[in-house]
């Protein structure tokens, strides 16, 4: 990453940008009532998800390493593999990014969110849901998935492979949203859910319901403590 940290934060600000309006775009076009796609299946969102990490990926992957989530940008410096006075900064404008992400794409989808009163519904469009209502279940997800999302994009090596490696890992993150998404999403990642969460929190829409803050603190705490552990379980064996 030759790139100043200023060309740094901005790629990660942009892709992660992208990467909400991508993903809970397509969530959007599904459980949004009056959509092109309402009521369609399951692999609209995980192909949604899979590209919304992937083209950012490729687009920015050579200039901040496409962190665009917290979780992966803690479990690189914990390793060792980011410097940690970069860790604030990326974080910041993850979130940041999330956040105007969601709000663009509130604004492309507002007339289908005044017509939606499934409440579930359109806060599944913003956030992470466990479908069972137990943090428990969620929690040993989004753990799980987040593990499997960062011991595998360092097992891939997308910087090493450019774009073929980011492509890669864009269709293992569509593979976790096809076989894992099930009980919660899922989320892996914090910038995620917490942005849109506080998004959905404070702007007015008609039958939004709650934002279910109880629940947060799973798609914050899970994914950070799991990619630690993805990460580490590589370094431990393969570096």
């Amino acid at each position: 990453m030759d790139a100043s940290l200023t060309t740094r934060l901005a790629a990660e600000f942009i892709g992660t940008a992208i990467m909400i309006i991508f993903g809970n775009g397509a969530v959007a076009n599904v459980e949004l009532k009056g959509t092109k796609g309402f009521s369609s299946d399951w692999f609209l969102i995980a192909f949604g998800y899979g590209c919304g990490v992937m083209i950012p990926a490729v687009m920015f992957g050579s200039i901040s390493g496409n962190h665009l989530n917290p979780a992966v940008t803690l479990s690189f410096a914990v390793m060792g593999l980011f410097p940690w006075e970069n860790v604030l900064p990326y974080i910041i404008v993850q979130f940041l990014g999330a956040m105007v992400g969601q709000l663009l794409l509130v604004a492309a989808y507002k007339p289908y969110y005044d017509r939606t009163t499934n409440q579930e519904g359109i806060l599944g469009s913003f956030v992470t849901i466990d479908a069972a209502h137990s943090r428990m279940n969620g929690f040993v997800n989004e753990f799980l998935g987040t593990l499997i999302l960062v011991f595998g994009a360092l097992a891939i090596g997308a910087g090493k492979f450019g774009a073929a490696g980011h492509i890669v890992v864009g269709l293992l993150v569509m593979t976790l949203v096809a076989s894992l998404g099930g009980p919660t999403g899922p989320a892996l990642n914090p910038a995620r859910d917490l942005g849109p969460r506080l998004v959905h929190m404070f702007i007015p829409l008609k039958n939004k319901g709650d934002s279910q803050w109880s629940y947060a603190w799973v798609p914050v705490v899970a994914p950070i403590i799991g990619a630690i552990c993805g990460a580490g379980i590589f370094q431990m064996i393969f570096a």
